[in-house]
C-alpha cells in the first residue's frame, strides 16, 4: 500500500485484508478485500489470489457466527472498502 493510499479512509481494513489473503487467512477484511478485488485491482493495487468463490456469503457467514449484528456489521464492512475504493478513485483522478 502507498503511503497516499493509507491517508484514505478505511485503509487499515484493506492493509490488513491484504495481509490476511496473502498468508491464506479467512478474516473479515480478508473477505471484504476478496469482493472488492476487481475494483481495487482497477486503481492499481497488487490483491493476492486468495477468498475462494462467492468471499460475499463467506463473509455473511464468518459475520454470524458471532451472534446477532452480521447483517448491520456486513454492511459497515461493505461501506468501509467503498469508501476507499471511492477515495482512492477520486485521489487517481486528481
Amino acid at each position: 500500500m502507498t503511503t497516499a493510499e493509507s491517508s484514505l479512509p478505511g485503509h487499515e481494513l484493506v492493509r490488513v485484508g491484504l495481509e490476511d489473503l496473502a498468508a491464506g487467512r479467512e478474516t473479515e477484511a480478508a473477505l471484504v478485500v476478496a469482493m472488492a478485488a476487481p475494483r481495487l485491482r482497477g486503481l492499481g493495487m497488487e490483491v493476492p489470489a486468495g477468498g475462494g468463490s462467492l468471499p460475499s456469503h463467506r463473509l455473511y457467514a464468518l459475520l454470524a457466527q458471532s451472534g446477532a449484528g452480521a447483517h448491520s456489521r456486513y454492511n459497515a464492512l461493505v461501506g468501509r472498502i467503498a469508501s476507499f475504493a471511492r477515495a482512492a478513485e477520486h485521489a487517481a483522478a486528481g
